[in-house]
């Protein structure tokens, strides 16, 4: 089973005579600084995009297989009873305790860019390396954004993206928790879905990691049910399209896909870390979605992986991690030629 928490220190992050200052890193994090930006990687490396497999993001590389769809999932507005099949449905999948509330939503960033609206603004703890987009929503609204100390909030991803760390129950303790469990559903026993009926807490489920249609715009959010009608008021009336209800209802029924989907992402993480380490990489940490690694030069790294048309993630803060995603089964050759 691949690692899913962080094996080593965290290798030159924001040291002097970095490639970036502190200064600079923290504004590229606040930027959205992403993966998944493969048109830029195509214009400096060139290639078609059939040519290319993009590795800088976490998304499952063999997506759930789409349910046929009835003509009025396009044409008519979502009604209620579709709605309220997903959120019966999520609320089975995650094992979501009864007095906690449910949110469908347009993807997981619609909810975290929102999230902060919810308390008025004081001080958040958000621990990096993390996803960025946390701090920058948190510090549109308002937010004093700090590692250690007293807060009113706090922030984790669990796992947390990039290295793979886990939290523990007892280090939540802020009257507002977000919990970001964007990743969770590859470790669904590390879930901490209980804490959901906490009062002030929302715990993130993000629809498009683990079942691969991140083009499908589907997240939820699931807690406190005041916090929960705030983002529903926020948000507004028909936030989820009757397609991704229809896939969203299919695919969270489906537990044996599931299952058998946690089977052969740990077996493909396992086998990147064998094909990594072989070519010199120190594994680090990450999920069975994405692999994170100690390298001599990230970016020299990521280069010489885009001449072949392989896409990676290095990150604004340190010049030594390189993180990658799972490639589909039939372009593993691709990239064992790119690393050779």
């Amino acid at each position: 089973m691949a690692e899913r928490h962080i094996t080593a220190p965290p290798p030159q992050v924001q040291t002097p005579g970095s490639a970036r200052s502190a200064t600079e890193a923290d504004a590229a994090g606040r930027g959205r600084d992403h993966g998944g930006n493969l048109g830029a990687a195509m214009a400096r490396f060139g290639g078609t995009r059939a040519e290319w497999i993009d590795l800088s993001t976490g998304i499952n590389p063999a997506p759930y297989p789409l349910p046929p769809m009835r003509d009025e999932d396009w044409t008519a507005l979502p009604d209620s009873a579709a709605q309220d099949a997903l959120i019966d449905a999520a609320r089975s999948f995650w094992n979501v305790p009864p007095e906690a509330a449910i949110l469908a939503a347009p993807g997981a960033s619609a909810l975290i860019a929102r999230l902060p609206s919810l308390r008025p603004a004081g001080r958040v703890r958000i621990t990096t390396p993390t996803y960025n987009e946390h701090a920058a929503a948190f510090d549109h609204h308002g937010w004093q954004i700090s590692e250690e100390g007293p807060a009113e909030a706090q922030v984790v991803v669990h796992p947390n993206n990039p290295d793979g760390r886990l939290w523990l129950a007892d280090e939540l303790r802020t009257p507002f928790c977000v919990i970001d469990e964007s990743f969770c559903d590859i470790c669904p026993d590390q879930s901490l879905i209980a804490r959901a009926a906490t009062p002030g807490t929302v715990i993130l489920k993000s629809f498009g990691k683990f079942w691969g249609l991140a083009g499908l715009r589907l997240g939820f959010a699931i807690g406190d049910p005041e916090l929960i009608a705030g983002l529903s008021a926020a948000i507004g009336p028909w936030p989820v399209s009757g397609p991704a209800l229809r896939t969203g209802t299919h695919a969270l029924r489906d537990q044996d896909w599931a299952a058998a989907t946690r089977l052969q992402l740990a077996d493909a993480a396992s086998r990147l870390d064998q094909l990594m380490q072989a070519a010199g990489a120190q594994t680090v940490g990450g999920t069975d979605l994405f692999r994170l690694y100690d390298v001599e030069d990230a970016q020299i790294w990521q280069i010489r992986l885009a001449r072949a048309h392989v896409w990676s993630r290095i990150f604004p803060y340190s010049t030594r991690y390189l993180r990658l995603g799972l490639p589909p089964e039939a372009r593993w050759t691709q990239l064992e030629t790119a690393l050779a």
